[in-house]
């Protein structure tokens, strides 16, 4: 299995133990399951962690000098996403809750750490 392969099964599987998890225990404390865009959320940082190894990965050797940027460059994006097309939606009732940061944070700092490694796995090589 190579590096893109085996990065994109292993953060499907960890994101996907993660949002049970996570609905579990909205389940528990009697929280609406699937409330603030929370499936939006994990799909879109899924797919954004890919995009970002995915260009890091392909530009490893023509641009090493500057994977850092191009990295902090990825966090960018993903954070443009949030305020673009949930930060609106979780500000309509006139506020960011508990509830709402968790659904979109979650998913993103799991993501965020599995870019993290799987770039220093590669550059390691």
């Amino acid at each position: 299995m190579n590096s893109i392969s085996k990065f994109s099964f292993t953060l499907l599987l960890v994101l996907t133990l993660v949002f049970a998890g996570h609905v579990f225990i909205l389940n528990y404390f009697e929280l609406p399951l699937f409330d603030n865009r929370i499936i939006a959320a994990y799909a879109v940082n899924y797919f954004l962690a890919i995009g970002i190894y995915l260009t890091l990965f392909l530009l490893k050797t023509k641009m090493s000098e500057q994977l850092g940027f191009l990295y902090m460059g990825g966090s960018f994006v993903k954070f443009l996403f949030f305020f673009l097309f949930f930060y609106p939606y979780y500000k309509l009732d006139g506020g960011l809750d508990s509830l709402e940061f968790a659904a979109f944070f979650i998913p993103y700092l799991i993501s965020l750490i599995f870019e993290t490694l799987g770039v220093i796995e590669f550059l390691k090589k």
